[in-house]
């Protein structure tokens, strides 16, 4: 069996996730990405969405990030992302924190801060379904 990957999932204040896994899977610009041990190297740009990382302990981990970059390279994945969060919300709040910010845009709040607020909302959606087993429609 080949080396497990190391992976570190890193926020603006915090590392969110550090272990060793068998696998990865994301969404980058590109599409969705799996990363398993002897991944060719890659630096690609991540969507706002949930990371699943399938740890070696045999745990699933789904992670919430508004975008970001994951760099692969010799078994190392590091995901850093400005915001990041271990799907701990439920989905009916992340939801409400979506329309939320949906209701602002739809009422011409353009601001930085109401565009972060919609992204991360939007991050915590798929990934609450992720961790529910639904499929993202977001």
């Amino acid at each position: 069996m080949a080396d497990p990957l190391h992976v570190e999932v890193v926020s603006a204040d915090r590392v969110v996730w550090s272990g060793e896994a068998n696998q990865v899977v994301t969404r980058t610009t590109e599409g969705d990405v799996g990363i398993l041990p002897r991944h060719q190297p890659m630096l690609a740009l991540l969507v706002p969405n949930a990371v699943e990382i399938f740890s070696t302990e045999g745990t699933r981990e789904v992670i919430a990030v508004d975008g970001g970059f994951i760099s692969v390279d010799h078994n190392h994945v590091s995901i850093l992302s400005e915001f990041a969060s271990l799907a701990e919300i439920s989905l009916e709040q992340a939801e409400r924190e979506l329309g939320e910010a949906n209701a602002k845009l739809d009422e011409g709040d353009q601001s930085e801060e109401t565009r972060k607020q919609f992204l991360r909302a939007s991050a915590q959606v798929k990934a609450a379904q992720k961790r529910q087993g639904r499929q993202a429609s977001v």
